[in-house]
């Protein structure tokens, strides 16, 4: 009823708005119309009764005048009427003429020039009002022989024009009226019938009656749409929250606890002698590895990865095995080298600047070389080789990361036919018009069908992907189940927006926030009043970290308060230096951070501090913990890791997270401040609304983002994906068809 009632009250004022401008325009057109008609009918009236004017035009005959004027003046709309000679004085006037109209005063609107020629003369028309309401003058040139002798002066009383506009409004008025009632009855009425009728044919194919053909592509959304909404709720309430024990009860309950081997190229414990020979153990600024890692610690199995640590062969076994984390062991860890030349060409040729600036539009070039081409289809080889020597049966369960490895789906299912391999793509997935500028598109994306089942972060990139198939290959997509069957294979393409362990086991030791803030503060050499601002990132030019230090410069320009106050710390990981574009992005934020700093420097204040230096999770995470606000600032980002650690680190519920609406994040931490980098103004006041943020309103937000992250936590991205393979294993066997992903030969693309 509130809603008839809003929906009627919104006709109302459209129809009283559209009535109102009708009075307008017809007020406009028919008072045009009747000053027009009023000057004819005074032309006409003048020229009736010009030879009985001229026969009399003389000031000696002005009563004769008069009695013709007054004859003039018998139409009821004529108050008075006045005979002018030329030299503008009067000759005559009937009795009710207002004498405000003299004809000193009509002249010049008649008599063009003192001289009495007939060109010099013209009607003319006057709308005056006086105190008894509206009058029209009308002054008409008398003419003998092309000579003016004079003119005739007409008042018409405009009353009657006024009381026909308000009888024409009246009737527009009952007349929207009716139309508005008759509208809103049967628009209701109509809306009423149709969704009576809509109802009854969606409960009759709910419940299998007779399907109209019109309603089936309906019918089968709704029905997957419950199936998905019922399999959610399913998977949520029969475990409670997801946590690594759940993990391993799901894989252990789903897939007879089977090895899960994952292929990455990072590896997730680094061996690195430093400069005085000792060993030490590295965890790579990963957002990859931030989210496998607890996984594998939950599952165990085996991480296959490449050895990039100067010491990794000397602590691996001669197979490259080595058993992590170090006093926990939970899981092997099989290391792959390669040669500085694959190494080049693999992964920073292909890989770097071939696909990673393909996939993120941050205005870098793609760069793509026959030889890096061809480094990448080796290392992709063997690591696919690596993967078949760890696996214990001829079914396993394969977890394929990134974008490094786009081939490796497809070399591994050739060993392996009968493998569930789950691959993640980590990265955005571009258009079918962007990928076309890679010159090995089909044999990318071929590579990647080998998967069972291919996620992405966003059902975007899911689209994006689809159409890319249905443009290069030839095979049959599937838009119900949004798969693709491709040479006898099918592969479910699925969104999974990834997330991170919850809770997170660097906090287990991490001190109290006020002790993080009081040490950071201390090792900055900041005072204890300080707003402390951080940004955690690799140097990579799809973090956006020069547009971040720009809008922290544009937040001192703008807002002076803050000058002295407010310092912001960027933790910047040196990033795939090899690569020129990489160089020229680490000397462009040193350069900023610089210029900041000498413009807005005061004594020992500095606005800006640069860390590049890699930074172990416990130094992170007290740099998360003691800051004021963090801010994401990604050009182009899957999902962005940085902004669900820092969540996760305030436990305390304080702080604020600025986050980028390029990152896939922002589809699920709404509380953030979301903002677009390249709009300074905009990124400048949300760092302004951030640092003036009440812990209320804080704690409201970060509760809140907690909470969601608690709920959709790593295991919860992982099990969901493991128990997808379980059922889709599951259908395969009851087909008996567990090698052939497909029920059919071979299909076209439509």
């Amino acid at each position: 009823m509130a809603r008839l009632l809003r929906f009627l009250a919104v006709l109302v004022v459209a129809l009283g708005l559209l009535a109102w401008g009708s009075f307008h325009v017809v007020n406009s057109t028919t008072q045009a119309w009747f000053e027009k008609d009023i000057a004819l009918r005074a032309q006409l009236a003048v020229n009736g009764a010009r030879w009985a004017l001229l026969s009399r035009w003389d000031p000696a005959q002005a009563d004769a005048i008069r009695d013709v004027l007054t004859e003039i003046a018998r139409d009821e709309r004529i108050m008075g009427a006045a005979a002018c000679n030329s030299d503008l004085s009067l000759l005559a006037a009937t009795t009710e003429y207002p004498s405000q109209f003299s004809c000193a005063g009509l002249g010049p609107q008649v008599r063009q020039t003192p001289d009495t020629l007939a060109k010099d003369w013209r009607t003319s028309t006057l709308d005056v009002q006086l105190p008894g309401g509206r009058v029209h003058v009308s002054a008409v040139p008398i003419v003998y022989v092309g000579k003016a002798m004079g003119f005739v002066a007409l008042v018409h009383d405009m009353a009657f024009i006024d009381r026909r506009e308000a009888k024409v409004q009246q009737l527009i008025l009952i007349a929207f009226g009716v139309l508005a009632v008759a509208a809103s009855l049967i628009t209701v009425l109509a809306g009423r019938l149709f969704w009576r009728w809509w109802t009854q044919e969606i409960r009759k194919f709910l419940k299998g009656g007779a399907q109209r053909r019109e309603f089936r592509p309906i019918l089968r959304d709704v029905r997957e749409l419950i199936e998905r909404i019922a399999a959610d709720r399913a998977l949520d309430e029969e475990g409670g929250a997801w946590t690594p024990a759940r993990l391993k009860q799901t894989l252990t309950q789903h897939l007879h606890g089977e090895k899960v081997v994952i292929l990455a190229n990072r590896e997730p414990y680094i061996h690195d002698r430093a400069a005085d020979g000792t060993v030490r153990i590295l965890h790579p600024a990963s957002g990859l590895v931030t989210a496998m890692e607890p996984v594998m610690r939950a599952c165990g199995g085996v991480w296959v990865a490449h050895g990039s640590g100067s010491a990794d062969r000397e602590t691996a076994d001669h197979d490259g095995r080595i058993r992590v984390p170090p006093g926990e062991e939970s899981y092997i860890l099989r290391r792959v080298w390669l040669s500085p030349e694959e190494e080049k060409g693999y992964y920073y040729g292909f890989a770097n600047e071939g696909l990673w600036p393909l996939c993120h539009m941050a205005h870098t070039r793609p760069v793509f070389r026959r030889e890096d081409w061809e480094h990448y289809k080796i290392a992709n080889r063997r690591f696919a080789e690596t993967v078949c020597s760890e696996v214990d049966s001829d079914d396993p369960i394969v977890f394929v990361q990134d974008y490094h490895f786009a081939l490796a789906p497809r070399f591994i299912r050739e060993h392996l036919p009968r493998a569930t391999i789950i691959s993640f793509w980590h990265i955005p997935w571009p258009n079918s018009e962007r990928l076309g500028i890679c010159p090995w598109r089909e044999e990318l994306l071929q590579g990647m069908l080998g998967s069972s089942i291919l996620g992405f972060h966003t059902q975007l990139y899911c689209n994006n992907f689809v159409d890319a198939v249905d443009r290069f290959l030839e095979a049959r997509i599937d838009r119900e189940q949004t798969a693709v069957i491709h040479q006898k294979r099918r592969t479910l393409v699925r969104a999974y927006p990834i997330s991170i362990e919850w809770p997170s086991h660097w906090l287990k030791d991490s001190p109290q926030p006020s002790d993080c803030r009081g040490r950071v503060l201390a090792e900055l050499k900041l005072s204890p009043d300080t707003l402390l601002g951080v940004g955690v990132d690799r140097l990579d030019y799809t973090k956006g970290i020069e547009e971040r230090l720009w809008a922290v410069e544009r937040l001192l320009e703008r807002y002076p308060e803050f000058r002295g106050r407010f310092t912001f710390v960027q933790l910047a990981a040196p990033s795939r230096t090899a690569i020129e574009r990489y160089r020229q992005l680490d000397e462009a934020v040193a350069t900023t951070a610089a210029r900041i700093n000498e413009r807005f420097s005061m004594g020992e204040y500095r606005p800006i501090i640069l860390l590049r230096a890699h930074h172990e999770p416990p130094t992170v995470y007290r740099y998360y913990r003691a800051a004021d606000l963090c801010y994401v600032s990604s050009l182009h980002d899957g999902m962005n890791l940085v902004a669900k650690e820092f969540v996760a680190a305030r436990d305390d519920e304080r702080g604020v997270l600025v986050l980028s609406h390029f990152a896939g994040a922002s589809k699920e931490l709404t509380e953030a401040l979301i903002v677009n980098p390249y709009d300074l103004d905009e990124a400048s006041s949300a760092l302004a609304t951030a640092l003036r943020m009440s812990p209320e309103e804080q704690q409201e937000r970060m509760h809140a983002m907690r909470t969601l992250l608690a709920e959709y936590n790593v295991y919860r991205w992982a099990g969901r994906m493991l128990i997808d393979a379980a059922r889709l294993r599951g259908k395969d066997r009851l087909t008996g068809r567990l090698s052939d992903h497909l029920t059919g030969p071979t299909e076209s693309r439509r």
